[in-house]
């Protein structure tokens, strides 16, 4: 299986540049779920409703990491990692 492209929105490489100061090991654990994701995006969890179109897989127990794929391009954006509430009260 081939490997997708990636990009991280602008509030995820903001949010993750704070993070990798602040708290290393949930950087580590979201770099390398971001590494896994481009292998094999399908495996994840879609969402539905409000959220739909989008995958999620969790990081560290309380992190969610978001992202939308786009076949077409064989490219996979990242959208967001926050906590598990704030993800689903986004909607």
């Amino acid at each position: 299986m081939s490997s997708y492209d990636y990009r991280l929105e602008k509030g995820l490489i903001s949010f993750l540049n704070k993070v990798h100061k602040k708290d290393k090991k949930l950087y580590e654990a979201a770099m390398k779920k971001i590494e896994d994701i481009t292998e094999n995006p399908h495996h994840y969890k879609p969402l539905r409703y409000d959220l739909k179109g989008r995958r999620r897989v969790h990081i560290e127990k309380s992190f969610v990491l978001t992202f939308r794929i786009d076949e077409e391009d064989k490219k996979v954006t990242f959208l967001d990692l926050c906590h598990h509430d704030k993800v689903y009260k986004k909607r």
